[in-house]
């Protein structure tokens, strides 16, 4: 027992530093982009010495891979939760977006790390968020396969659709993180444009034919 709590008091500690280094990173890429900040600002930030920075990560490069690791586990259960809502399939189109609006409201860093990495960032970080991007296409369409007329459409209309349906997501969370706080209006507007633009891939669904 005497033996056993001190490598786990050693364990804790060094996934609370290891958090600190990300929780850091974040922070200041909110500000700067994650490109332009450096490995000392990263462990200043983080309250640690630079050398300490190597027991946790390789490199920026991989620090980067982290966090959008870390960002799309906040997305995917953002997803989960709302599939778990009854209310979702009562009403999909406004369910999802209210979902969508207050999880981007909760998790503007992590979205807003998404939103300028993905254009701006580091070839490795960009790479990576397309394929978490990919994979969430490929998630969504596994559930679109399942819905009225889409159900008899081919693999490659369905992954078209769920793309659809994702980047308009993305671009809508991009408006709502560069949205003051204290804004109901604009956040309104948001919130129409969102459902107007649903609603027009939607409206498709019952005429097409692959």
């Amino acid at each position: 027992m005497t033996e056993t709590l001190p490598t786990a008091s050693r364990q804790e500690q060094k996934g609370r530093t290891r958090q600190a280094i990300l929780a850091a990173a974040l922070e200041l890429a909110q500000t700067q982009g994650f490109a332009q900040i450096s490995l000392r600002q990263v462990t200043r930030g983080a309250g640690i010495v630079p050398t300490a920075f190597y027991r946790h990560f390789d490199s920026m490069d991989e620090l980067g891979l982290a966090l959008v690791e870390e960002s799309f586990t906040t997305l995917r259960q953002m997803v989960r939760e709302a599939q778990r809502d009854p209310t979702m399939r009562l009403n999909i189109i406004d369910a999802s977006t209210d979902v969508l609006v207050e999880s981007v409201k909760e998790s503007k860093a992590h979205f807003g790390f998404v939103a300028r990495e993905r254009v701006g960032g580091s070839a490795a970080v960009r790479g990576a968020i397309r394929h978490e991007l990919d994979l969430f296409v490929s998630e969504l369409a596994a559930v679109l396969a399942r819905m009225p007329y889409i159900e008899s459409w081919s693999t490659d209309d369905v992954q078209m659709v769920s793309r659809l349906f994702v980047r308009n997501m993305v671009s809508n969370a991009e408006e709502i993180v560069e949205m003051p706080d204290g804004r109901p209006d604009l956040e309104a507007r948001i919130k129409e444009g969102a459902r107007r633009q649903m609603r027009l891939i939607v409206v498709g669904f019952a005429d097409w034919r692959s």
